[in-house]
């Protein structure tokens, strides 16, 4: 057996012990299969009181094996399937032999590593911040193929069930506990291999059986033709349709599967639930998420995006930063630093804005002190870690700077040499810009080489993307230093090259500037923010432009016209400008101005403002299909471009980047995955449709052409 181990201790107890020879965790692949099917036929000839389940890695069992869920197609979904039904047989053995079965869990028990642990008649897990526990296929376009569809809601209930189920819930030990998801907890390995001893022993001698095996069982709460569950019936399949918008069909197949499954008995619910998986498995959205949400991400995280001299430079751990503006951007990294055990110098104008900063910490940690999510001492600890300040001598033992004042050049410019001159030659000095380039912000710098781009997005402590962006001079300790930094503190870094708007900034222009251009063309706006929501995007491109504030673009705007200028060059104009414009003129900039393209009512919900009808007349209105795909393609288009100019340096930051960091749907792994998977010939002819109705900002660039071509998608290999 490849994968499992079996010995027989003092008291006649089996113990299957779990060891992937090929990887640093156990996962449920050919190997597991085969492993676990060998296991049940010696057990089946061998005399045994009963068995622990137990793993020999640092983890319990880390899930399915995604190469192999990645690679499977729909020519091969019979064989597939069979496979699933065989491996579930192995797991309904263990649980229907009648020896009591025990999940020794000593660190995280995922997906399939859950599922497993569900198989067996009681469970037990290490009392360890190590440990997790849940079922978290859905975030990768899956639902839990192993029998987790069936035996979460009979054990649970149907309605208890569901967010570990369609939202990916997990859990430590003590909530785990709580939930009767696990039957003990342990304070140690061996405190933890005693209990399971323990039960076996108590067991021995009985004919155990799981509770939905056991005569009159019944499902708590009911299944889903308890009159008890009719309001749940009506109401789920609204809420997800409210949130996924259709675009997501793995939270759809876990529903229909749980609603099904609980109808029916236990074999004939597995049946469905395998058939559900193998049609989500071979499914190009599956394919899509788990290429970028998984392999893209882990490569990112290794350090792929960094230039080989960067990847071999060791980086220690910073321990104190310095932030430069104590404004909302300045105030989220703060907290973001601070919570992840970093001394932060807040610094602004005057005391009183840093202590205005400090405050938005302080305000975010009463709230999670009030839902249970930290304590009292763990809250003030944080808070003793932020130094508020006015004056830049604070400064003067930071590793990094981080500069977060407006987008202003000459304010940039200013900060930079006031900071300088307190740092040590060592430190690396980073701005927050969304848009100037890193190169031209560089020169007010003494030290070109220590200086970079660190782009976070708002709120900074909740949004999970940093964008690295490297300028001329830029040097690779200080890429290594500040990406090291980035994944310190808990975040996705990107990493590209310098440009105006870089990439997150000008791919999310082209977003909100299209569906501002829309308006103007007499497009009804409720129709442009629905399209936007129905393609998967969370927030429409009205909406968010007010978030943003119509004066700041005009600013950026004005800043860029400018900037080109001084070069000698003409900077290009957009249908949207004179729709900003316009709304400007009304006084209507935006939420933060009381009003943009929305009205705010202060005890009721935002709305489309009225007037826009008046300033807006709606013309003819175009297909909605047309309204949704100018909102992807104009995004994924600039994506190619920035890819073709060298601005990106990889497809999976493109990817990563733009799910993280600017929203794009993640149904389709990306915006430059979202090529792929529509097809380069198909992607090129209906851009060139776009571009004869809409404008030639939609025509294909040469890359994409090239693509067209061969007809093959864009990778990194």
């Amino acid at each position: 057996m490849k994968s499992i181990r079996l010995e027989k201790d003092s008291d006649n107890i089996i113990h299957l012990i779990l060891d992937n020879p090929n990887a640093s965790a156990n996962v449920m692949d050919r190997d597991f299969s085969v492993s676990l099917r060998e296991a049940a036929e010696r057990l089946k000839k061998d005399d045994y009181v009963g068995i622990i389940v137990r793993s020999a890695k640092k983890t319990f069992f880390a899930g399915g094996d995604l190469n192999w869920l990645y690679s499977a197609d729909r020519e091969e979904a019979a064989e597939f399937f069979a496979y699933c039904e065989a491996l579930k047989a192995e797991l309904r053995w263990l649980e229907s032999h009648g020896k009591p079965v025990v999940a020794a869990i000593n660190g995280a028990a995922l997906g399939g590593g859950w599922e497993l642990a569900l198989s067996c008649h009681h469970r037990i897990a290490i009392d360890s911040p190590a440990v997790k526990i849940g079922l978290p296929e859905v975030t990768l376009g899956l639902l839990p193929g192993g029998g987790g569809c069936v035996r979460m809601p009979r054990l649970l209930g149907i309605q208890n069930a569901l967010p570990y189920l369609l939202e990916g819930k997990q859990v430590g030990p003590q909530q785990a506990l709580e939930a009767g998801l696990i039957h003990q907890t342990a304070k140690n390995a061996d405190e933890l291999l005693d209990h399971a001893r323990a039960f076996v022993l108590a067991n021995a001698d009985t004919e155990i059986q799981q509770p939905w095996d056991q005569p009159g069982y019944r499902m708590p709460g009911g299944d889903a033709r308890n009159p008890k569950n009719a309001q749940l019936l009506v109401v789920a399949p609204a809420m997800l349709q409210q949130k996924t918008k259709g675009c997501l069909p793995a939270p759809e197949a876990i529903l229909a599967t749980v609603i099904e499954g609980s109808q029916v008995d236990f074999d004939t619910a597995s049946r469905i639930e395998s058939r559900y998986f193998v049609e989500l498995t071979c499914g190009q959205v599956a394919k899509n998420m788990i290429g970028t949400l998984w392999f893209g991400l882990n490569a990112i995280k290794s350090g792929a995006s960094l230039p080989e001299a960067a990847r071999n430079i060791d980086t220690a751990p910073l321990r104190k930063i310095g932030i430069l503006g104590a404004g909302m951007m300045g105030a989220g990294i703060a907290y973001a630093c601070a919570s992840k055990g970093l001394d932060v110098v807040l610094k602004d104008v005057s005391l009183e804005a840093a202590e205005k900063g400090k405050g938005y910490a302080e305000k975010s940690l009463q709230k999670r002190l009030q839902r249970g999510r930290t304590d009292e001492s763990r809250m003030q600890a944080t808070l003793s870690r932020i130094q508020p300040t006015d004056s830049a001598a604070d400064l003067e033992d930071c590793e990094l700077v981080i500069e977060a004042v407006f987008e202003d050049r000459e304010l940039k410019a200013k900060v930079t040499a006031e900071a300088e001159e307190q740092l040590p030659e060592s430190a690396v000095f980073a701005s927050n810009t969304s848009t100037l380039p890193i190169t031209g912000l560089a020169k007010a710098s003494k030290r070109p080489r220590n200086f970079i781009g660190l782009h976070f997005f708002s709120p900074a402590d909740k949004m999970p993307l940093v964008e690295i962006i490297c300028g001329e001079q830029t040097s690779d300790e200080t890429l290594a230093r500040a990406f090291a930094f980035v994944l310190q503190i808990g975040k996705t870094p990107i990493v590209v090259n310098d440009s105006r708007g870089f990439f997150t900034s000008r791919v999310f222009g082209c977003f909100t500037n299209e569906g501002i251009a829309m308006l103007g063309e007499g497009v009804i706006p409720a129709t442009i923010e629905s399209a936007a929501a129905l393609a998967g995007f969370p927030v429409g491109p009205l909406a968010v432009s007010d978030e943003v504030s119509l004066t700041l673009m005009g600013k950026i705007r004005q800043q860029t016209i400018n900037d080109l200028q001084r070069e000698g060059k003409q900077a290009p104009s957009h249908p949207a400008d004179k729709v900003i414009d316009h709304m400007l003129e009304l006084g209507r900039a935006g939420k933060a101005a009381g009003g943009g393209f929305y009205s705010y009512p202060e005890n009721d919900k935002k709305h489309l403002w009225q007037g826009l009808a008046k300033e807006f007349p709606a013309g003819e209105q175009p297909p909605l299909e047309d309204v949704k795909e100018r909102l992807l393609f104009i995004m994924a288009i600039e994506t190619l471009r920035c890819y073709e100019e060298q601005v990106l340096r990889s497809v999976r930051d493109a990817n990563i980047g733009s799910i993280f960091g600017i929203g794009f749907p993640p149904w389709t792994g990306g915006a430059l995955q979202y090529i792929n998977q529509y097809g380069p010939a198909a992607f090129a002819q209906r851009a060139r449709e776009l571009a004869e109705h809409y404008g030639e900002r939609f025509a294909p660039p040469k890359t994409l052409t090239q693509m067209a071509e061969t007809n093959l998608p864009l990778t990194d290999q």
